[in-house]
């Protein structure tokens, strides 16, 4: 579905601080590695949009759990490549607590995420998959202690009212059906509060192998209640699946080993008018005037949001910077 509803381990999430006060090298290309970021990001949008409708066409024979099922299965085929090619050291980790937790989490996550996608129409899933970053602002004061001041509370108070907007819990409209997909949502921030940690050093080659060697197996239990044997057609569905789930997720993470989180995270929006054009061309879904505003209220929350978290790692710098200046000042004076 979308970037953190059918694959959690996209969930927006902060990678660790970059250690200096300067702009980031560029590579021995020239290219600035935030410009190379924000392309990768963008491709993972387009791969990941794509693979919202290769799950909507899956889903017209095999249930939604079951299709969730072998997208992990093909995922890792597709995956397998990085293993020959990297070796057996990529599965050597001391953080493999973390990859549990997040995967556990993040299948139930998928589940719903794959639910929504087969049940919904795929706009209005899909904008309220993105309140996940507004979700991940609250766990991040829950659990990492973080400090929130009252600018990013209101930008999260604002992206719940374009929640409000699109599921419009007052009105005859309403759906629990639409749950489900904030469901997914609030469990991919509890999945980017793990990742969090794992980005910081872990290799991006490693967290795509290890999650699709954790997530196939564990994801054919809520798979065999519904069990049926895929149709021709179906299995290339669910093959395309694989390959866009895996290819987006690669494309993911490398965007975030080369790029400051908060400035990557607002551009998987263009995910949006992908699906919701794709949707009205395939499936003849139009999008109401209500997700268009809700979505619209959600994006502008995360920007906000996205660019305080910015000025804020920037002013940090600058003062570890400094701090470090004046060390460095104080000890050459020593040294006099």
């Amino acid at each position: 579905m979308t970037n953190n509803m059918t694959d959690p381990a996209r969930a927006a999430c902060s990678s660790a601080p970059t250690p200096a006060a300067v702009s980031p090298p560029r590579g021995s290309d020239g290219i600035d590695p935030q410009s190379t970021a924000v392309l990768l990001m963008v491709a993972s949008a387009v791969f990941f949009g794509f693979m919202s409708i290769t799950i909507r066409y899956a889903s017209h024979q095999l249930h939604p759990f079951e299709v969730a099922f072998f997208r992990n299965v093909f995922g890792l085929l597709f995956a397998l490549p990085l293993l020959f090619r990297g070796g057996l050291v990529l599965l050597k980790t001391d953080k493999k607590r973390y990859y549990v937790i997040r995967c556990a989490i993040g299948m139930v996550s998928m589940l719903c995420g794959f639910w929504a996608i087969a049940n919904l129409p795929l706009a209005q899933a899909v904008s309220l998959s993105y309140s996940t970053p507004l979700f991940v602002t609250i766990a991040a004061v829950l659990v990492l202690g973080e400090v929130v001041r009252a600018r990013r509370w209101t930008a999260v108070v604002i992206g719940f009212l374009g929640v409000l907007v699109i599921v419009r819990p007052w009105g005859h409209a309403f759906s629990p059906a639409l749950l489900v997909p904030l469901a997914a949502a609030a469990l991919s921030a509890s999945v980017a509060i793990s990742i969090k940690f794992l980005s910081r050093t872990e290799h991006p080659d490693a967290i795509v192998i290890i999650t699709a060697l954790i997530w196939a197996p564990l994801s054919l239990f809520p798979a065999l209640p519904y069990w049926e044997w895929p149709t021709a057609e179906s299995w290339a569905w669910v093959a395309l699946t694989g390959f866009c789930g895996t290819a987006g997720h690669m494309l993911w993470t490398r965007a975030f080993k080369l790029g400051e989180a908060s400035a990557l995270t607002p551009i998987s929006f263009v995910q949006l008018p992908i699906v919701a054009l794709l949707g009205w061309l395939l499936f003849a879904e139009s999008v109401d005037r209500y997700t268009l505003i809700g979505s619209a209220i959600i994006f502008a929350a995360n920007i906000y949001i996205a660019h305080r978290e910015a000025q804020l790692r920037r002013a940090e710098r600058a003062k570890d910077a400094a701090a470090t200046d004046a060390d460095i000042e104080s000890e050459s004076q020593a040294q006099r």
